[in-house]
């Protein structure tokens, strides 16, 4: 079983380098075998979201696999729709209860949109409170994380953002990086979109270490010192995912790595007012009900 190093956060909180994610796994029964397998294949840092609507089955598989609390590393996230103090506070709570858990590890302000300072003041308390060992956020720009930093008491300690071969983002990773904030990529394959698997740069670069591209993906992901968390259901590529600390790129091959960059997300832009109305506003409008 394959054992993954540890970083420490900027509040001395160890954090593993990767880690396992369940976006995208709504199915319950699925999402709790998914992770029990992720267990058994070494994973300890396991992210979740109100949003991804599987806390409930991560819980399962965590109290089913009898491994100590404190070896696990687990993160959650609130969603939009409980961005106000009093809602925050009983999202947190309401996380904890379906995980069937004491604690988070992590727990992220999932969106930067609402009332963002609300929110953080809320999950502020959890943390002095020990319900939170660290607290973070998902998807903000450097100004929108430079604010919270300005605003708020506590800084983040982590950032999750779109990170991939496709959307490198150096500037905003640099930032984070500058402000000690610990990077961590979601969708770090880009779901598959335009043949990153089958790119021919990073397949040569695979051979030359006997390695898959997905393994080399991640690979470059944490020699940019960022945190990953890969998603898969299947058991054997789940272990694939794990087996990335035995082999280093050279400073050649990141630098190829590099030039794939097309400087555009392969999602949605979270800064397009169209898109932030038609993704989030219907959670917003909740807010003023």
């Amino acid at each position: 079983m394959m054992s993954v190093p540890v970083i420490q956060l900027n509040n001395g909180v160890e954090m593993p380098q990767l880690g396992f994610g369940v976006f995208q796994v709504p199915d319950l029964d699925q999402c709790q075998a998914a992770v029990s397998a992720a267990l058994k294949a070494g994973y300890r840092l396991i992210d979740t979201a109100t949003a991804y609507q599987n806390e409930q089955a991560v819980g399962a598989a965590i109290k089913a696999s009898g491994i100590d609390r404190q070896e696990l590393f687990v993160t959650s996230k609130l969603w939009v729709s409980d961005f106000t103090y009093e809602r925050a506070k009983r999202g947190i709570d309401a996380s904890l209860e379906r995980l069937g858990l004491d604690y988070l590890d992590l727990y992220l302000l999932h969106q930067p949109y609402g009332d963002v300072m609300g929110a953080w003041r809320a999950m502020e308390e959890a943390y002095h409170a020990g319900k939170i060992r660290a607290i973070g956020v998902s998807n903000f720009y450097a100004d929108q994380l430079k604010n919270l930093e300005l605003t708020m008491a506590v800084q983040p300690a982590v950032n999750q953002i779109e990170v991939n071969p496709w959307y490198q983002q150096p500037t905003e990773v640099d930032f984070n990086q500058h402000e000690n904030v610990r990077v961590e990529a979601w969708a770090p394959f880009a779901e598959g979109k335009h043949g990153i698997f089958t790119n021919t740069t990073l397949q040569a670069i695979a051979a030359n270490h006997d390695k898959t591209t997905g393994q080399v993906i991640l690979r470059w992901l944490l020699q940019r010192g960022i945190t990953v968390i890969p998603k898969s259901v299947h058991p054997e590529r789940m272990r694939e995912n794990i087996a990335v600390f035995d082999f280093e790129l050279t400073a050649a091959e990141m630098a190829k790595i590099a030039t794939l960059n097309q400087h555009q997300s392969q999602f949605f832009d979270h800064r397009d007012p169209v898109t932030i109305e038609q993704i989030f506003g219907s959670s917003l409008a909740q807010l003023h009900d």
